[in-house]
């Protein structure tokens, strides 16, 4: 895989960061990233919102990608998150990581100073100009403080490292804007408007709910590619609860409660995050059942047996592991 040719559409993931004990669990992460790309993950995003990365320093976040590039072995182009106030450490960041073999970095907007549209433009410039690395824009104004207008969009675009944006202002709107009026991949980041955003033609998405059932949101991508849009409808009346729920409380806490309840991690979070409520947990445990039901999806045409059910265990707050 060229790295430097990786196709910045589809459904990517922003994994997790399991912990144990108040330490990175590497092995719990491999496992994770392991299953998201076995059901078909287009990408992996390392040391996002939802990897609790503001909570990691730096050598944390080198031991996370670094075990998530063992795992991907080529098979699964990997970005890095880049975050913070400080334009010139965010830069120096960036070359910490370079040598790594990266599809590129997802530089979200600085969180709380609040930088004109000029700052950001700067701000995004000067971190590209640390790498000759893609760099994929984040805009979430609901974190930082700051939204990324169309025009600045725009103007970085005229620049092809510029090569996506994550959008995730809440607008369908501004997604569709990107879409006709920069030559960026347009990567939907509100999960609930998913399925709006790729029939208003959205390249794909970067969707924490995407742990929960990789492959569904994989077939959603591929039933509106095809135009199968009634089957494509239906498809995401039955992620929405799920989606809405993994987000009725702070991500990533519902998050980890509910892949804690498939037994693939500790449900645990680092300060200030903490653990989702009991009333969550009990809503997700339903959800993750009625997901259950759905049939497994391969996007290749495969020899193999036609797809079941993806599973029969019925999810409860018994079913939380406690990793040892």
């Amino acid at each position: 895989m060229n790295i430097m040719d990786t196709c910045l559409h589809g459904i990517w993931v922003p994994l997790v960061t399991p912990m144990l004990h108040g330490e990175l669990d590497l092995a719990r992460l491999q496992r994770l990233a392991e299953r998201v790309i076995d059901d078909g993950a287009h990408g992996l995003v390392v040391c996002g919102t939802t990897g609790e990365a503001p909570q990691l320093d730096l050598s944390e976040q080198s031991a996370a990608l670094a075990a998530v590039l063992e795992v991907a072995r080529k098979r699964c182009p990997v970005l890095m998150g880049i975050g913070g106030s400080d334009t010139f450490a965010a830069a120096s960041r960036v070359l910490e990581f370079d040598d790594a073999e990266l599809a590129g970095y997802l530089v979200s907007t600085p969180a709380y100073v609040r930088p004109s549209q000029e700052g950001l433009l700067r701000h995004f410039e000067t971190i590209a100009g640390a790498t000759g690395r893609p760099i994929v824009l984040y805009n979430v104004p609901a974190r930082t403080g700051v939204h990324l207008e169309l025009a600045t969009a725009r103007r970085l675009a005229q620049r092809p490292q510029f090569a996506a944006i994550k959008e995730a202002g809440g607008s369908l709107g501004q997604i569709t804007a990107l879409v006709q009026q920069t030559p960026l991949s347009v990567l939907c980041g509100d999960d609930v408007l998913l399925f709006a955003a790729l029939c208003g033609g959205a390249h794909g998405a970067i969707s924490a709910s995407a742990h929960i059932r990789t492959d569904l949101y994989v077939q959603l991508y591929d039933l509106v590619r095809a135009q199968r849009l009634a089957e494509a409808r239906t498809l995401a009346a039955a992620l929405l609860p799920m989606m809405q729920l993994l987000f009725s409380e702070p991500n990533p806490a519902p998050l980890k409660a509910a892949l804690s309840m498939q037994g693939l991690l500790r449900d645990e979070l680092r300060l200030p995050m903490v653990a989702a409520t009991t009333a969550c947990k009990g809503r997700l445990a339903a959800a993750l059942e009625a997901l259950d039901a759905l049939p497994a999806y391969r996007a290749a045409p495969a020899a193999a047996a036609p797809a079941t059910a993806h599973g029969a265990a019925r999810y409860s707050l018994a079913h939380a592991v406690v990793a040892k």
